[in-house]
């Protein structure tokens, strides 16, 4: 752990870390990161709409259903 005397930044000392990486542990890294951010995404996702922030979405669509705008995919 850094102290606050050193002069790199917890993030610049990561990211000196992620540099020094051997391309395929980068690869796992970078899968590792993007699983992360799908997760929290998808979580993100599920409290709005435990919450009723896109209920709109449903609205607008019933509404378009009703004008026969809706497409057959």
């Amino acid at each position: 752990m850094l102290s606050y005397g050193d002069k790199m930044t917890q993030v610049e000392h990561i990211q000196a870390k992620i540099e020094a990486l051997s391309p395929e542990d980068f690869v796992q890294l970078r899968k590792w990161f993007a699983d992360k951010d799908w997760q929290s995404w998808d979580q993100q996702l599920e409290a709005d709409i435990a919450q009723g922030k896109l209920d709109f979405l449903m609205d607008e669509a019933m509404a378009a259903k009703r004008q026969g705008k809706l497409k057959d995919l």
